[in-house]
């Protein structure tokens, strides 16, 4: 069994609890997997149409299948940089669990949001807002959770050098930023124009990464 030191944390070995590292991917696989499956239940097309109705739920079908495509993408993403967090700990405590169980609490919210998307996103910004929102949410908590290990080596399963840990913090940081224009833009200018914000955190992040790597060279 899972064993607590005097700092709080949880020692890793056999039959550890929910706290060990291991298990805490495992639960992030799977509630990941959950709300992937879960966007593609609001797409469908209702049974026993005419051609001039089923041409018309085709039509109506469209944005919910872009707001799939973009929630979907989005999941991947955040899933992707949850694991590399999570790769880095040897030794999960109290506030890791905790960090680590929020984020995954906030990623099981998202195909509501979603759902708004793909109804209302082309005509309410409050539908562009709270799809923001949540996924600034998971964003921060992923951060918070990356400096908590950050802050304490006796944590990480190997030790993050400086400038992983600036390049990780910037770009989890851009995310919020993103959120927070995407937002802004539904708001001032139209909910399309805050949807297409999306568009510029797949170059962005690349380009934090690059400066990260050039930064690191010319150290």
């Amino acid at each position: 069994m899972a064993v607590s030191g005097a700092d709080g944390a949880v020692d890793v070995g056999e039959g550890s609890g929910v706290e060990s590292p291991g298990r805490l991917a495992a639960l992030s696989d799977g509630i990941y997997a959950i709300a992937m499956t879960l966007l593609v239940l609001d797409v469908s097309v209702p049974d026993g149409l005419s051609r001039a109705g089923f041409e018309h739920e085709m039509h109506q079908v469209w944005p919910k299948l872009g707001a799939y495509a973009l929630s979907f993408a989005v999941l991947a993403a955040l899933w992707r940089d949850q694991r590399q967090i999570l790769d880095q700990v040897r030794r999960a405590d109290t506030l890791v669990v905790r960090l680590t169980l929020a984020g995954l609490g906030a990623v099981a919210l998202l195909p509501f949001p979603t759902a708004l998307l793909s109804e209302y996103g082309g005509a309410e910004p409050e539908a562009v807002a709270v799809y923001a929102a949540t996924i600034a949410l998971i964003s921060l908590l992923h951060l918070a959770l990356f400096l908590t290990l950050w802050r304490r080596p006796r944590l990480q399963a190997r030790p993050v050098p400086d400038h992983i840990g600036w390049t990780t913090a910037i770009e989890l940081g851009a995310v919020v930023v993103i959120c927070a224009a995407s937002v802004v833009l539904a708001f001032a200018v139209s909910p399309r124009a805050g949807l297409v914000t999306w568009l510029l955190s797949i170059p962005l992040k690349h380009v934090v990464r690059w400066g990260g790597r050039v930064y690191h060279r010319v150290r």
